[in-house]
């Protein structure tokens, strides 16, 4: 990243000039800068403050006792006795990353898999780049057939890879899947000569640059056209399946997209879920891999606004039966179905809340746990237990807390919220689950609860605050507030500097992400440690908006066709909600984010000039033209029928009324949200006779501003400095 603050005025020459210049740290003023020492005093120490109570139970066979972790210590605790013996000492466990990454050994951003191995190992298909054709390695003799011959690079065919797109917004990191019986592969094959190339300059740093080189779909143009193939090992003979029913490549035909391919348990079948282009008509379809006629076993719809296009689907043991997410009466639940199409029995019917996550399924016991959204508010995740007929649903938790509790499903696969793996939190005969408790501020807890009727059996650990308390750390607030349209309660965090004086005037940072059925930098109900930004002096917020996760299918509507706008708007209503407090300062507030969230940063301040005074956006999309075609007309379909709503959320539209500080940043080597959007803003903010301020990540990817110099900038634009006392020229 370039280490120096450009302050951009009209000339492009500027630009230039700074990005040529000397690269000094980019935070060399902050360490003379208001709160810069109070902040390294305080962050590190605010990092270790808390010593959680939340555990991980790893439940014996016979589900007498667990044994968990608990501040580098083990424990044993036993279910009749309630007591926990020490089992000595241990290692923590090193932390996940966070997201936006696919683990060590994953394929890159957008890729796949090159290659895959047959479950009895006798064999290894692989897709060779150069000719873009699939090949067929025998793993004793290293003997290799080619599948296919007319992968061409010049003719933009390639058969067992996906096209970028697929990888970037349908997780499709996989383009080969072989049977369970190892006798046959399936493979995508993507025709990509309709697709426009985008041209990406890499290595800018080097001596000589060079060109990625990537056929990326952008909202409203040609599309890749996805085809599905089953090679027979055997037989040596290749099955092309039927994806669109016999219909044309429209973007009408269910079947525009293809993915998320699976074989069923038995291997009789290939399934795979198929959509229209404009993703409001959802197909699980099942294809017969001798003929490639295709049956559909269930369809979704929702003409108002757009489908979960991965809802999750879990098989029980008979490898027919299904558990199945829909939200198709407006909010997500769980439908037991058989593969044959038939609905055996709904096994959630909220009409108020929806459902989140599988948590366990015992089928000996007829018996599904999950996670609902039934707390006394939203965000409050409750565990339920319900039985595989659908009757008999008990929530067994306590309203006032949010609860975590272990997932006991590998398995569970798609869709948002899942359960998954994890270590069960449930015992092996269902009677007792552990439960932890908390809430945005009350700290985690353990529990052990009974799992027929919802009694606490045992408390069996809770968080040591007291380092927390003793540096003074003022605990999060949650706060509620009205939507713009005066309908929707909305919920925010706000978090305070441990050296909080309500009688001061405050600056406000708000950190936002803001897309649509996202949870991320939104209220929360999990126990919030402050960010250590506040400790330079600022109230650091976090909003919801009607694109927040959680609230049902028909407040998520109220987004559709309209990105830029309702969100926008809704944040802009929590600022002013904040701003009547006596202790907020309504003059300073500044906005922060990556990627979505630099989209909504920059929107922000644009759109309000009167009410942001400084934003800091990073990679972000400036116009939804810019970005590709799967994400983008989900939620807003296509440029052609929605120019009103392109042109709404359009940072350039708004462009010639910045009034506030404005700092951007880019990556040059990113190949998801590309340089170009920022090249379009930064034309229009020139044109319009605009100041502002940018970082540039020199052969930097998808990423986001250094802290440091974020921080930099908004003391500068925030926070008023101490007048310096100096001796006039005249005295002299």
């Amino acid at each position: 990243m370039v280490n120096r603050a450009v302050r951009v005025a009209v000339p492009a020459a500027l630009v230039c000039l700074g990005l040529l210049g000397e690269h000094p740290a980019a935070q060399d003023r902050l360490k003379s800068m208001p709160g810069y020492a109070r902040y390294q005093e305080l962050a590190p120490q605010i990092t270790g403050a808390l010593k959680s109570g939340s555990i991980t139970p790893a439940w014996s066979a016979d589900g007498t006792s667990f044994e968990y972790t608990l501040d580098s210590r083990r424990y044993r605790y036993d279910v009749a006795s309630r007591q926990a013996t020490t089992l000595g000492d241990t290692a923590e466990p090193a932390g996940r990353g966070g997201r936006g990454g696919r683990g060590q050994g994953a394929p890159e951003r957008g890729r796949q898999y090159v290659s895959t191995d047959s479950p009895d190992t006798a064999w290894r298909a692989r897709f060779n780049d150069k000719d873009r054709n699939l090949y067929l390695v025998d793993q004793a003799s290293k003997a290799e057939i080619a599948i296919t011959s007319d992968g061409s690079r010049e003719r933009r065919i390639k058969y067992g890879s996906a096209s970028w797109v697929y990888g970037e917004e349908l997780d499709q990191i996989t383009a080969m899947w072989w049977s369970p019986d190892s006798r046959k592969l399936a493979f995508y094959r993507f025709d990509e000569s309709p697709v426009p190339d985008y041209y990406l300059q890499l290595d800018q740093t080097k001596l000589q640059s060079a060109i990625d080189t990537e056929a990326y779909p952008k909202a409203g143009v040609a599309n890749p056209i996805v085809d599905l193939l089953i090679y027979d090992v055997a037989s040596k003979k290749t099955t092309k399946l039927d994806v669109r029913d016999g219909k044309p490549f429209t973007n009408d035909a269910v079947g525009h997209y293809a993915y998320k391919v699976r074989w069923t348990p038995d291997g009789r079948e290939l399934l795979f879920n198929r959509t229209n282009r404009r993703q409001n008509v959802l197909e699980l379809v099942a294809a017969n891999p001798e003929t490639g006629a295709l049956r559909v076993v269930l369809r979704e719809e929702w003409p108002t606004g757009w489908i979960e296009n991965s809802p999750g689907m879990v098989f029980l043991k008979d490898g027919r039966r299904f558990i199945w997410e829909s939200e198709r009466n407006g909010w997500k639940n769980f439908y037991l179905y058989d593969l044959s199409g038939k609905l055996i029995a709904p096994l959630t019917s909220s009409t108020t809340f929806e459902a989140a996550s599988l948590i366990k399924v015992d089928e000996g016991a007829g018996v599904v746990f999950y996670t609902a959204r039934d707390g006394d508010n939203h965000l409050k995740l409750q565990l339920h237990r319900v039985g595989l007929d659908g009757r008999g649903d008990v929530r067994l938790t306590d309203p006032k807390f949010h609860h975590t509790i272990g997932g006991c499903m590998p398995g569970a696969t798609g869709g948002r919220g899942r359960g998954g793996a994890g270590s069960c939190g449930i015992s092996p005969d269902n009677t007792l689950f552990v439960d932890v408790y908390q809430a945005h501020d009350v700290a985690p807890a353990s529990r052990v609860v009974d799992a027929l009727g919802g009694k606490v059996v045992a408390e069996v650990a809770s968080s040591d605050l007291t380092r927390y308390d003793t540096l003074g750390i003022r605990k999060a607030e949650l706060f509620t507030y009205k939507s713009a349209d005066g309908q929707t309660t909305l919920h925010g965090i706000l978090q305070f500097p441990s050296n909080f004086d309500s009688s001061r005037k405050y600056p406000v940072l708000l950190q936002v992400y803001g897309g649509p059925a996202s949870a991320s930098n939104t209220a929360r109900e999990t126990f919030v440690v402050p960010s250590s930004l506040t400790e330079y002096g600022f109230l650091v917020v976090n909003l919801d908006s009607r694109s927040a996760l959680g609230r049902g299918r028909r407040t998520l509507d109220q987004v559709y066709l309209k990105l830029g706008q309702v969100e926008i708007d809704d944040m802009a209503a929590g600022v002013r909600a904040l701003a009547s407090r006596a202790y907020v300062d309504p003059a300073r507030v500044g906005i922060f984010g990556t990627s979505y969230g630099g989209y909504a940063s920059v929107l922000s301040i644009l759109r309000y000039p009167d009410l942001y005074a400084a934003a800091s956006a990073s990679s972000p999309v400036t116009a939804w033209q810019h970005y590709d075609s799967i994400y983008t007309e989900r939620y807003m379909w296509i440029p052609q029928e929605n120019k009103a709503g392109y042109d709404a959320g359009s940072a350039m539209t708004y462009a010639p009324g910045l009034k506030g500080r404005l700092m951007l940043y880019y990556g040059t080597a990113d190949n998801n949200v590309h340089p170009s959007n920022m090249m379009q803003l930064i034309a229009a903010l020139q044109g319009a006779g605009k100041s502002f301020d940018l970082q540039v990540g020199p052969d930097r990817g998808h990423s986001g501003i250094n802290t440091d110099r974020m921080m930099e900038f908004f003391l500068e634009a925030l926070m008023p400095r101490p007048a310096a006392t100096t001796t006039s020229q005249a005295s002299r």
